[in-house]
């Protein structure tokens, strides 16, 4: 899987907006919605949801799975149209925050699910995962993923 910055337009960064994040995209859903992935299609109450949240760590896993060869990016290219794109809002949460968080949740060893959820618990906001191992165990979801 490739993903590129051509679909991009140019738009201000994200990270100097003060958007209110109302849901936490796991890295496949970044993924799927930076790709226009038809999977989406059984997903169309996400646009509800938009500004998406977005944390950093998933920005870190995408970079881990290009280097292991499971997707080909190009950064920081990836990283920056994500931050210009308005459907996006990149989540700064400071890094003793999510460990803070991460250290209370003992139910995965996945580094990047045990920030994502660490991530979506700190702010309190839902995370929009198909991971059946976070489903079951994190109770921040959104309500429409929660009755599938």
């Amino acid at each position: 899987m490739v993903l590129g910055v051509a679909r991009f337009s140019p738009w201000p960064r994200s990270a100097g907006r003060s958007l209110a994040v109302t849901l936490l995209l796991d890295t496949h859903f970044l993924i799927w919605l930076v790709l226009r992935s038809k999977r989406l299609s059984e997903f169309p109450w996400i646009d509800g949801y938009r500004p998406w949240g977005v944390s950093p760590v998933s920005f870190l896993e995408i970079q881990f799975l290009a280097e292991i060869g499971r997707l080909s990016v190009r950064n920081p290219e990836f990283v920056n149209a994500v931050m210009d794109d308005s459907r996006f809002t990149v989540d700064d949460v400071p890094l003793v925050t999510l460990v803070r968080h991460a250290l209370k949740l003992d139910w995965t060893r996945d580094p990047f699910d045990r920030l994502l959820a660490a991530h979506s618990s700190a702010r309190r906001v839902p995370l929009c995962t198909l991971d059946r191992g976070i489903r079951t165990r994190h109770a921040l979801l959104p309500t429409e993923l929660k009755r599938s």
